[in-house]
């Protein structure tokens, strides 16, 4: 068991990130990350492109070693307790730590309410409420119960591409995972959907430890507590949102975020 670390709100880091290093065959996209994540906190995870956000959020629930010739060096601890230690199983870790990926993939053979319920199927991990509530319980939190209760047994793949997001925050939240990664979760998507994907993070916050990514720094600003930024495979900066945006203490940080690269 690793020392839980306490974060600036006085409470324990959900996950505790260690010299974190990953590879894709010989390239290394990950130099070094140390990086302690609240919880129950919203931490925005900004940089350009191939900078390693999304590497790193892959690596807290071992996505990233399933690429091929893809390799992680360094700690992880969620809880204090070591994700890639040998006795723990990758496929219960991702029902801990859930992810939504850009853009949105609704299984296409699936109603509305087997796509909630998939995850659950998969895994023989049926709730103690009931798959009823939990599909009611798992869309209401999506913000998206109003919009399709009427329409359960049609395809996922009929609804809008902002719904199809949003009912892939709601098979992601039915195993009800301590964590959610969301890797530009709105990148596909306009305006309208894309405030409705925010408010379903903001009204998931005091549940649920939330790391988003995005290249929006607007989104950032407007959703987290926390911003960390990653430049060539390295952490640069983080710290309280709107410190990190207003006074950077690195200059690169500045750059990125006065818009001089990026």
């Amino acid at each position: 068991m690793a020392a839980v670390e306490v974060g600036p709100s006085g409470e324990p880091a959900k996950f505790v990130a260690r010299d974190v290093s990953a590879w894709f065959g010989e390239q290394r996209v990950l130099r070094g990350i140390s990086l302690d994540i609240p919880a129950r906190r919203v931490l925005a995870v900004i940089g350009p492109s191939g900078c390693g956000k999304t590497t790193f959020i892959r690596c807290l629930n071992r996505m990233h070693e399933l690429a091929p010739d893809a390799r992680v060096d360094g700690r992880i601890w969620l809880d204090g307790a070591d994700i890639y230690g040998q006795t723990v199983d990758p496929v219960r870790l991702r029902r801990r730590v859930g992810m939504v990926f850009r853009e949105p993939n609704p299984f296409p053979s699936m109603s509305v309410r087997d796509n909630v319920l998939a995850g659950l199927r998969l895994t023989g991990a049926l709730p103690r409420a009931g798959l009823d509530e939990t599909l009611e319980r798992s869309l209401r939190r999506a913000a998206l119960w109003d919009e399709v209760k009427d329409r359960l047994n049609h395809p996922g793949v009929g609804l809008s591409e902002g719904q199809q997001q949003r009912l892939c925050i709601a098979r992601a939240l039915a195993v009800d995972p301590d964590v959610l990664l969301m890797d530009e979760p709105c990148s596909a998507l306009d305006p309208v959907a894309t405030a409705r994907i925010e408010d379903v993070i903001g009204a998931l916050e005091p549940s649920c430890t939330i790391v988003v990514v995005t290249h929006s720094l607007q989104q950032a600003a407007r959703v987290s507590e926390q911003t960390a930024f990653f430049l060539s495979g390295e952490l640069i900066e983080v710290g309280e949102t709107g410190r990190v945006f207003t006074s950077p203490r690195d200059s690169r940080t500045e750059d990125y975020i006065t818009g001089k690269f990026g």
